[in-house]
């Protein structure tokens, strides 16, 4: 038999073993990269789904009395679902605006968390029959008597709605409206009733449980419509299958509506999840990185950099008033410096922000803008302090001894003798925290600020691809920071004292 296939004579050598590992690499990579995992699933007893606990009611939110710690009318339907299918249903916390991502990703089975149907979603994912069917509402305050019927009413006004959401893709598209976007669906309502916005479009079941109960507020139009529907990856057609089915079943028994009417949430726009249509925005296809796209993160970037040298500024002056109350002040000055520093280095900026924006609006109503200037100043001027008392303390005692014995007094003393000194000890670490404040203005996008991260995010939704903007983003940022490290080095030089 072996004199049939010559082949299997011959001596497999040390060279011959990389290439039939290659061989088997190259053969087991034409095999889809992704196998259905349905057999999988059903062998684990789980049914993973992926959803956002910040959407809140009615969707899904904690709720402490329910056995498994949530609520909402998706978990209602995901248990239902995974019920159906012999499974557990198990959910995995994840941010709305990256449920798809993160389902492409294989972190979770199936994505159920108020996901709009689009056809930019559909290029990316396979979805199931709708569950259920929204429409738009327009929320104004009851006091402005602007007669709106949809958003071409709303020229030159501030609109805002949620980042990724059908919504946004409306606003987006309507002619002189500057939209305004948010990552909570309580605060856009909250800003409308401070007058920092003119409208908020967001869909009828949030507009219902977050806004019209205000009664500063009310609902004036209806702008388009949309589903509900659950995703799936598109390389597992035997999981779709089995979940679409399953929801046909649930709506053919009629425990879906039970489960919408429990919620309160049937209606007569229900009647469209029979037709499996899927109402949205106009199809777009997968668009590439444009010049437009640059422009829009060069302006980003400005705006950081403009947030960041303000907020230093302010950190800079700051820093050094505390440290300077903490060491020569009073007690009184001492202790509440002390409790500054502690305060605000011991909780997180991204907590003080939204305190500053929100929880104070009722009494100090401040821009975004200045809201993310002052709160990131307030909080790195505690860092700054630390920073300049290291600078007084490596500074020695017999200099402003010999100051004083030459009758100069404290501030003259302070200002010619310790603070040069000191400064030139805390540039290093002035430095490299004004690069750390470049990097932490990302978080000013909570209320509503677009500076260079939170424009990488929206950029990576229009053209469904997170690699090219982030590296884009992260280029402009080391851009940013490489010549501050520079400055720095080249300061500390300058600053350095002359050799014997």
């Amino acid at each position: 038999m072996l004199a049939k296939f010559p082949f299997a004579k011959r001596k497999i050598t040390k060279r011959t073993v990389p290439a039939l590992l290659l061989l088997a690499l190259v053969c087991g990579c034409t095999r889809p990269q992704a196998e259905d995992r349905l057999a999988a699933i059903r062998a684990r007893g789980v049914l993973r789904w992926g959803g956002d606990l910040q959407g809140g009611e009615p969707y899904v939110f904690q709720d402490p009395g329910s056995p498994s710690g949530l609520s909402g009318f998706e978990v209602d339907i995901a248990g239902a679902l995974a019920r159906r299918l012999g499974l557990a249903a198990e959910f995995v916390q994840n941010d709305w605006q990256t449920l798809i991502p993160s389902l492409e990703r294989g972190d979770f089975d199936v994505a159920l968390n108020g996901i709009e149907v689009t056809p930019a979603r559909r290029a990316r994912v396979a979805f199931t029959r709708p569950y259920y069917a929204f429409t738009e509402t327009l929320v104004m305050r009851r006091d402005d008597g602007t007669a709106a019927r949809g958003l071409e009413d709303l020229r030159g006004r501030r609109v805002g709605t949620l980042e990724g959401s059908l919504a946004h893709d409306l606003v987006r598209r309507a002619p002189g409206v500057e939209l305004v976007l948010y990552e909570g669906v309580e605060e856009p309502y909250l800003d409308l009733e401070r007058n920092r916005l003119d409208a908020v479009l967001l869909d009828n079941i949030i507009a219902a449980r977050y806004g019209l109960p205000r009664p500063m507020l009310r609902a004036a139009a209806t702008v388009g419509e949309g589903v509900y529907a659950i995703a799936v990856r598109p390389d597992e057609p035997a999981l779709l299958t089995a979940v679409d089915g399953t929801l046909a079943a649930m709506m053919g028994d009629g425990e879906l509506r039970t489960i919408l009417t429990r919620w309160h949430l049937w209606d007569g726009h229900q009647e469209v999840i029979a037709s499996e249509q899927a109402m949205g925005v106009d199809a777009r296809g997968r668009e590439s990185l444009s010049l437009g796209h640059v422009t829009l993160f060069l302006r980003a970037t400005g705006f950081t950099i403009v947030i960041s040298v303000l907020a230093m500024g302010l950190a800079i002056a700051g820093g050094l008033v505390l440290s300077v109350a903490r060491r020569y002040g009073g007690p009184a000055l001492r202790a509440a410096g002390g409790t500054y520093v502690e305060l605000f280095r011991g909780t997180p900026v991204l907590l003080q922000l939204y305190v500053l924006y929100y929880g104070l609006a009722p009494i100090l109503p401040l821009t975004a803008f200045s809201a993310a200037v002052i709160g990131l100043g307030l909080n790195y001027a505690a860092y700054e302090a630390e920073l300049y008392r290291a600078g007084l303390d490596a500074v020695p005692i017999g200099q402003s001894e010999a100051a004083a014995a030459l009758g100069m007094s404290r501030g003259l003393t302070l200002r010619r003798i310790v603070l040069p000194q000191a400064l030139r000890v805390a540039l290093p670490g002035i430095a490299n925290d004004f690069i750390a404040l470049l990097k932490d203005s990302s978080l000013v996008s909570v209320i509503t600020v677009v500076e260079l991260t939170k424009q990488m995010t929206i950029t990576a939704v229009d053209v469904r691809g997170w690699l090219v903007p982030g590296l884009l983003c992260a280029a402009l940022y080391l851009a940013l920071s490489y010549p501050l490290s520079r400055l720095a080095r080249r300061l500390e030089r300058r600053l350095a004292p002359a050799p014997a």
